[in-house]
């Protein structure tokens, strides 16, 4: 190998980067030992956008196109290294891509059910799950504040921050609204758009955009749930009767779910003594009707009965109650 050739492998005439895989954010390109040639041509696509960093510090970025490199579009880096206008040879400086893609299907929940104020039970513990997208916007941010001199940046990387400040920022949400739970469930589209905009401050920050963000489940904690349920139960028996009925009705699903066990036969006991009791009560309000006659007549009044309709009317009335004739005259 000739002493040209050589030298000639130690210059770079063409930067460019193919994404080899999901997930990667920030991409250092490999330069190791070797220079940067003057008028070397520099490829960006779509998605992606490139930043020039000179021990350590970021000068020059550059979005989707192609660049010939010189001093006329590398302005940051000529007053860095402090260039003549003129300036044609080699130069070194580390190249980094990083990915615009918006990240899609991100997941964040809370590991742990969040205390809230809420207008109904005081203080309740509330989880809550859903998914999110954003992308890098501002690489000259993100690496500074980010993923610095890395070699390679992913996604994954990122994650439990993001996830960590979407929980704060869901919490600064509900802690102070106090609004009825069931309120905030019917109207999650509402509350989501609230969170991503006191959200959106805190990605900038990052050098980032969030591009949506959906709250897919707003539920309680397992306790509070039950007793949520049991009175939504309530509210739908209407009154005391119906809710035994209602009960009952549960005890028997429940006791069907376990026909061998005990606590199944203690339930359905106390189900069918529920509902033979409610039975009874009703086919017993059909003879306390027919007795009410024989009551009235037992107290020594004589009972009187309307001369047009037959209806029963005091006895001392002199028109029927019911169909407003007068008494005492022949019809």
């Amino acid at each position: 190998m000739s002493l040209t050739s050589f030298l000639q492998k130690q210059f770079i005439e063409v930067i460019q980067w193919n994404e080899p895989e999901e997930g990667i954010l920030a991409y250092r390109y490999p330069i190791a030992d070797m220079e940067i040639r003057n008028g070397a041509q520099l490829t960006v696509r779509e998605s992606q956008m490139a930043a020039f960093v000179n021990e350590g510090k970021i000068a020059d970025v550059f979005g989707p196109g192609i660049y010939t490199l010189n001093t006329r579009n590398l302005p940051l880096l000529t007053n860095l290294l402090n260039w003549d206008k003129d300036f044609e040879s080699p130069f070194k400086s580390d190249v980094y891509f990083f990915s615009t893609r918006v990240q899609t299907d991100q997941r964040w929940g809370t590991a742990t059910p969040i205390t809230i104020r809420e207008k109904e039970f005081g203080a309740v513990r509330v989880r809550a799950y859903g998914i999110y997208s954003w992308r890098i916007a501002n690489p000259r941010a993100f690496f500074t504040e980010v993923s610095g001199t890395r070699e390679l940046y992913r996604v994954e990387d990122l994650e439990g921050q993001l996830r960590n400040t979407i929980v704060a920022r869901l919490t600064e949400v509900l802690a102070p609204s106090e609004v009825a739970f069931l309120d905030m469930a019917a109207h999650q589209a509402d509350l989501a758009q609230k969170v991503a905009a006191d959200l959106q401050p805190s990605l900038t920050a990052l050098g980032l955009a969030l591009h949506s963000f959906v709250i897919d489940s707003l539920s309680l904690a397992d306790d509070l749930q039950k007793v949520l349920d049991r009175r939504i139960g309530m509210n739908l028996a209407g009154d005391l009767g119906r809710y035994t009925q209602f009960e009952a009705a549960q005890s028997l699903e429940t006791a069907a779910a376990n026909p061998g066990g005990s606590a199944g036969v203690g339930v359905g006991l106390g189900a069918g003594v529920s509902m033979a009791q409610t039975m009874m009560n009703a086919m017993q309000a059909p003879a306390r009707a027919a007795a009410a006659p024989v009551a009235s007549a037992a107290s020594g009044a004589a009972a009187k009965f309307c001369q047009a309709c037959g209806h029963e009317i005091p006895p001392a009335a002199r028109f029927c109650p019911d169909c407003g004739k007068p008494q005492g005259v022949a019809q």
